[in-house]
């Protein structure tokens, strides 16, 4: 085969691969996301247990619009879905997260602190987290870690085909990993060392062109009306941790916040309801 020939083939299979990636993304845009609505706090955490697979599979059968869980790294770096620096709280085991094996976090039980009936829950990898819930909620990926998360999580999310709906809530460093692994990756900026500096803090986000904030709590009656608008100028999704009473929603929304977060969803989704928010109908890959 001479090198033309060999040129020609191979300008051939470059071509090909633009046209399916092209298509594949055409059709994942044709896919309805919500506007607004519920982000499910690790799942139904208030009836299951946190960060599990039985948590997140419930929050999309009850129709969350968001579903937020968080990704860190183990000691042989997989991906495994906890909240906390250590084990401790939620299983039965012990130790920090960076410190143990995947083999041994995955012998531990994630379910019986909080019901018998969920006893023998493992503890999830991001992996099979995507595998079971819907590709049209929002997927709130909590990186716990820096740039090595980052990356990782930005190129399963690619592989997966996730790329239209989840977004990596992260610190900088671990956002500048991701965009070096996938350019195109949705950044909620969720950088500690100024998130409780609000004027700051959406200055930054918008700096740095993330797509979702995610604002705390006003430790203060500060007036965020201003802030807000400028959000919405700079075309950034605006996520509130966390609510706990149907009040609370009424003035969130009207406020201008997109999506807020919630441990109690079963209780508040028909609250939403009556706010004119239609519960979501999840829909799952083929």
């Amino acid at each position: 085969m001479n090198n033309k020939i060999i040129m020609k083939w191979f300008a051939g299979i470059v071509i090909l691969a633009i046209v399916l990636t092209t298509q594949a993304y055409a059709q994942k845009s044709k896919i309805k996301m919500p506007q607004r609505g519920l982000c499910a706090h690790r799942g139904a955490m208030d009836t299951h247990p946190e960060n599990t697979i039985p948590a997140l599979v419930e929050a999309a059968r009850l129709g969350a619009q968001m579903i937020e869980f968080d990704i860190q790294l183990t000691k042989d770096s997989m991906m495994v879905i906890m909240h906390d620096e250590t084990v401790d709280r939620t299983t039965n085991g012990k130790g920090n997260v960076e410190n143990l094996t995947f083999d041994y976090i995955r012998s531990l039980d994630a379910g019986v602190k909080k019901s018998d009936k969920f006893k023998g829950t493992l503890v999830p990898t991001f992996e099979e987290v995507l595998a079971v819930l819907p590709e049209n909620v929002w997927l709130n990926c909590h990186l716990k870690g820096d740039e090595a998360v980052g990356r990782a999580a930005a190129d399963l999310l690619k592989k997966s085909g996730r790329l239209h709906q989840a977004f990596l809530t992260c610190s900088e460093k671990a956002a500048m990993g991701a965009k070096k692994q996938v350019p195109g990756i949705l950044i909620c900026n969720g950088e500690n060392s100024y998130r409780r500096n609000t004027p700051k803090y959406v200055a930054e986000t918008i700096r740095m062109k993330a797509e979702f904030i995610q604002l705390l709590r006003p430790e203060s009656s500060e007036d965020r009306k201003p802030l807000i608008a400028s959000l919405k100028a700079n075309n950034v999704k605006i996520n509130y941790f966390y609510a706990e009473t149907a009040k609370e929603l009424a003035t969130l929304f009207d406020l201008g916040v997109d999506f807020v977060l919630v441990n109690n969803l079963g209780e508040l989704l028909p609250e939403t309801e009556k706010l004119g928010i239609e519960t979501w109908k999840p829909v799952f890959k083929k």
